[in-house]
């Protein structure tokens, strides 16, 4: 859809969210949190653990819960202030939901079976894909635009449904002629690493998912077991190379080389050349122990703070209750837009 419209004039805001399922993994830290961080010092920014997110496959309850904590506790041991940045869990703020019905009824069924995530979760069978598998870029439309949020850091993959919850907006604006009531939400793809791929194959995202655990880097695992995995990390036998133009055709040489780039804060052009020529070897022993000294502390942070999971409650209900604050006048608006008495 075309984006002429006229400009939404209301304040910037940030707004992204992180899914409680299965262990957070260092694409995780380095594609979302290590970001998010970023952004607090300069922007209003509001972040979620999108737990409605992940029941779209099932969970077991009390793993999710657990997850939904963990999450948070990753949140504040990355360097989230829950004083600065308005910190939550999606399931205690009803509007989601509600606005994502209301966006159901807006966003078209060709717009959802373009979703490349769809096709990728669902595999050859979608039939038996949940119906919130296939509808979920409609409630992460109204994740967004509960707040009318402008910005949205994500990671490379997914940029597209940045890019449906602005045709979701417009068409809203347009179907009930109501011009930049909603913002043109805008992705935010920033870093050496906005996509770290998986260990075993350079063509696949790190996932929590995957069946092979040595595919990742969890935030818990250990100096032994991040040792053995980047040792283990599929790689080619060429050296290293001085210049990007030439990882083309080289994922795993790109991968590990981003990694690096973005635990050390430094252009990928820097790392190039700190290891150009170099072989494999020599990377993933300097990349084990960068890993290691900028994990280690968050790891025992999110340790400490798990203990105590009253407190953890106490955040995310006081975030949840800012969020609220954010959300419900919004919401009035939108009710008497659509027409609910």
């Amino acid at each position: 859809m075309s984006d002429e419209q006229p400009t939404y004039t209301g304040p910037e805001r940030v707004f992204s969210g992180v899914q409680p399922s299965g262990n957070l993994t260092l694409g995780n830290y380095l594609g979302a949190i290590k970001r998010f961080v970023e952004m607090q010092d300069r922007h209003d920014c509001v972040y979620c653990v999108v737990d409605m997110h992940a029941i779209t496959v099932w969970q077991d309850p009390t793993d999710l819960a657990r997850a939904t904590r963990e999450v948070t506790a990753a949140y504040m041991a990355a360097g989230l202030d829950p004083k600065r940045s308005i910190l939550f869990n999606q399931s205690k703020v009803l509007a989601h939901a509600e606005l994502a019905w209301i966006f159901n009824c807006v966003a078209r069924m060709g717009w959802m079976e373009r979703m490349t995530q769809f096709k990728e979760k669902s595999g050859k069978h979608k039939e038996r894909a949940s119906l919130g598998l296939f509808a979920y870029p409609a409630l992460m439309a109204a994740d967004i635009l509960a707040y009318k949020a402008t910005h949205v850091p994500v990671g490379e993959d997914q940029k597209q449904h940045v890019e449906l919850s602005r045709d979701i907006a417009q068409k809203f604006n347009n179907d009930y002629q109501r011009p930049g009531f909603f913002p043109l939400p805008e992705p935010v793809i920033q870093g050496a690493a906005t996509r770290v791929m998986s260990l075993r194959d350079g063509a696949k995202k790190m996932s929590k998912s995957d069946p092979s655990d040595m595919s990742r880097i969890n935030l818990t695992d250990d100096h032994d077991a991040i040792a053995a995995k980047f040792r283990k990390a599929k790689t080619d036998p060429h050296p290293l190379p001085a210049h990007e133009s030439e990882l083309e055709g080289r994922p795993e040489a790109r991968n590990l080389l981003g990694i690096y780039a973005a635990l050390a804060d430094e252009e990928l052009v820097t790392v190039l050349d700190k290891f150009a020529g170099a072989q494999f070897s020599q990377l993933k022993g300097e990349l084990t122990e960068l890993t290691i000294a900028k994990l280690t502390p968050i790891t025992e942070e999110v340790t400490r703070l798990m203990a105590d999971e009253g407190e953890i409650d106490r955040i995310l209900e006081d975030g949840a209750a800012r969020a609220r604050a954010i959300t419900e006048p919004i919401m009035a608006e939108v009710r008497q837009i659509v027409g609910f008495v």
